[in-house]
């Protein structure tokens, strides 16, 4: 099967080519195409992940549409037939794997909302007792559900280089009190709403990463939302806290990658044909449970 490493649309001027997305600027908006690469620890691996693209913009546009009466978000349409005209050479490799969007002026900060301890959060409480300054109940363990949801932004890091979690306090100082304020109330209504209809699909969504943009004056929701890339997704009928949980999400190439000898600052490592196949398939294993 063929994977889509990266996009060259000669007639349009490249905008930016991130770690997973490649934005063409259309003048008055813009284009983003979701190719199969994939990365872990802020690193592009050299092999992509057949369809991978496609599973995320699948996943991102029943999500949009899913919360939009929470907030507006980027999208002009998603159907190539719809695209402007300079586009029309390129349907074949945009269909079912890009977005034309609104261009709007995206905010400098990763919003995340995390309902469960895991990752980076659970290594914070464990040498702090607290995530991104917020104060937690002693004693918690590793995938334990939190009390309540909490947002806990970072900074947004140019490619190759970590995210770092930030305060609340913090924050403000960067994007102003009012729209941290809207931001963060924005960020944990679309969590609970994802979250609690996701479990009835059979699925934890331990946390998330949700980013926006100002356009019109308006602060809207941009780029991808709640894919296995942004969030964790864990199968409800396997959870076990206080341990590692299985997952439908990047966090198995993660976990293949720390153990494969991969120092941080190396070269990344090939991804062997068996752990490809396995990434995809618990791709194609949250869509399937979620918009099926």
């Amino acid at each position: 099967m063929l994977a889509l490493f990266e996009t060259n649309l000669t007639s349009v001027p490249l905008l930016h080519r991130g770690k997973v997305r490649d934005i063409y600027d259309l003048g008055d908006s813009l284009l983003i195409v979701a190719t199969d690469r994939i990365s872990a620890f802020d690193v592009v691996l050299p092999t992509p992940i057949p369809e991978k693209g496609k599973i995320l913009t699948l996943m991102t546009l029943f999500w949009l549409n899913f919360l939009k009466d929470i907030v507006e978000n980027h999208l002009i349409t998603a159907d190539v037939k719809e695209y402007p005209e300079v586009l029309k050479p390129y349907e074949e490799i945009l269909k079912d794997r890009s977005m034309l969007v609104k261009k709007a002026k995206v905010l400098p900060v990763e919003c995340i909302v995390r309902g469960y301890l895991s990752g980076s959060a659970w290594k914070e409480y464990q040498e702090k007792g607290e995530i991104c300054g917020l104060k937690l109940p002693k004693g918690l363990r590793e995938s334990d559900k939190l009390p309540e949801p909490i947002f806990t932004p970072s900074t947004k890091a140019e490619l190759g280089k970590h995210d770092i979690n930030i305060s609340f306090e913090e924050m403000k100082r960067i994007t102003g009190e009012e729209v941290a304020e809207k931001v963060k109330e924005i960020s944990l209504n679309l969590y609970k709403k994802a979250s609690s209809y996701a479990e009835t699909r059979g699925i934890i969504i331990a946390d998330t990463k949700f980013e926006f943009g100002v356009y019109k004056d308006k602060l809207i929701l941009v780029d991808e939302v709640l894919t296995p890339d942004s969030s964790r997704f864990w199968p409800k009928e396997e959870y076990q806290p206080g341990r590692h949980q299985k997952s439908f999400d990047k966090q198995f190439i993660r976990d293949w990658l720390k153990n494969s000898g991969w120092k941080d600052g190396s070269p990344p490592p090939e991804i062997p044909s068996e752990i490809v196949h396995k990434t995809r398939e618990k791709y194609l294993e949250a869509l399937r449970r979620l918009i099926s």
